[in-house]
């Protein structure tokens, strides 16, 4: 399977980026993609947010937006994924183009603008979900809606009782002054809208919080704040920058949130010092560069208890996943660590 993974990654990297995502969904959809499958050890077990996982890796939201490769994700290796964003309704985003690679940095430019089918038809496939894989869902706004705050509590209230959590997430650059809403009045708002939806749903799941790494100390104070008032299951550190420092890509000013290798320390920082300021008492969930096994293991030392990763299958193909797990595991050995949960925390120190 790797041998044709191989191949097949070098004719999607020829032709256009968007349309290459497209047919990686659908190669998941025909059973095509590695899937070897739940991967676990006592090491990797963990429970988050009150979920239990078979590992903490998992895969970010922005891959499969629209829930269409539930089955083929629940096989890929990965501890939990999220699929989204998911708006109230329909809408096509910004025009293409909007992914681009940068490979040279290892990175990716997107401007996709929360392009998705809406909750509706995304709440349907939902209803259909691999009942033995965890599943979260991104909530997000219609870049049109007249109250973009009550649009999140809406797509929870349509999808809810299919999920496993759900992601607010305020912190994606392409959609115009979204992120206004990660200040301290309107974020605490929103969430109260959210949290009364979901003390509503039939089953309880844990709500999460996306923020953007492009904050200030003052601003991920805040957020500390807000997470810990609002009663927060987690918070997840960090969606894309629109810093373009250090790319030499030809690609590197396309407009849009930068993601891949070059957000790992600014990322990692904001997760040392979200950690710091809930000492150690608000799960984080760490994204951002994540490339390899190590830097999974970074983000864990630094304060996250699960990761995520996303654009280094872009280079690396989904069956990355699977080394990074088995390379987290042996980590957590060659460290002394008997658990995941032991490793979290350990040296965020070396990030502030």
């Amino acid at each position: 399977m790797k041998l044709i993974e191989t191949f097949g990654m070098r004719a999607l990297r020829s032709i256009d980026p968007e349309a290459a995502h497209g047919w990686a969904l659908r190669a998941l959809q025909m059973g095509l993609a590695p899937a070897p499958g739940k991967i676990t050890s006592d090491r990797l077990k963990t429970t988050f947010a009150g979920i239990d996982l078979a590992n903490p890796v998992g895969l970010a939201a922005g891959f499969d937006k629209n829930a269409t490769a539930l089955k083929g994700l629940s096989k890929a290796g990965f501890g939990f994924f999220e699929v989204g964003a998911a708006t109230p309704r329909p809408q096509p985003g910004n025009p293409k183009p909007r992914l681009f690679r940068l490979t040279e940095d290892y990175a990716a430019i997107n401007r996709f603008g929360f392009n998705n089918d809406g909750m509706e038809a995304i709440a349907a496939r939902l209803a259909n979900r691999p009942k033995d894989a965890v599943i979260g869902l991104n909530l997000g706004a219609n870049k049109d809606s007249d109250d973009r705050a009550s649009d999140f509590a809406k797509v929870l209230a349509c999808c809810g009782a299919h999920l496993d959590f759900a992601t607010v997430n305020v912190s994606s650059p392409n959609t115009e002054k979204l992120r206004d809403l990660q200040g301290k009045a309107a974020l605490s708002a929103l969430l109260a809208g959210v949290m009364e939806t979901r003390n509503g749903l039939a089953k309880h799941i844990p709500v999460f919080l996306k923020i953007a790494p492009d904050l200030s100390d003052a601003e991920i104070a805040e957020i500390a704040e807000v997470a810990i008032e609002s009663k927060l299951d987690a918070v997840i550190t960090t969606n894309t920058t629109l810093d373009r420092k250090a790319l030499t890509s030809q690609h590197k000013n396309e407009a849009g949130g930068l993601s891949g290798a070059p957000l790992f320390t600014k990322s990692t920082r904001v997760l040392a010092r979200l950690s710091q300021l809930t000492e150690g008492k608000m799960p984080l969930v760490g994204v951002g560069g994540i490339c390899n096994a190590q830097d999974a293991y970074d983000k864990i030392c630094a304060g996250a208890s699960v990761v995520q990763l996303y654009t280094a299958l872009v280079y690396g193909g989904l069956s990355l996943a699977e080394d990074i797990i088995r390379g987290l595991d042996k980590l957590l050995e060659q460290d002394g660590f008997g658990n995941v949960a032991e490793a979290v925390g350990s040296k965020r120190e070396n990030w502030l």
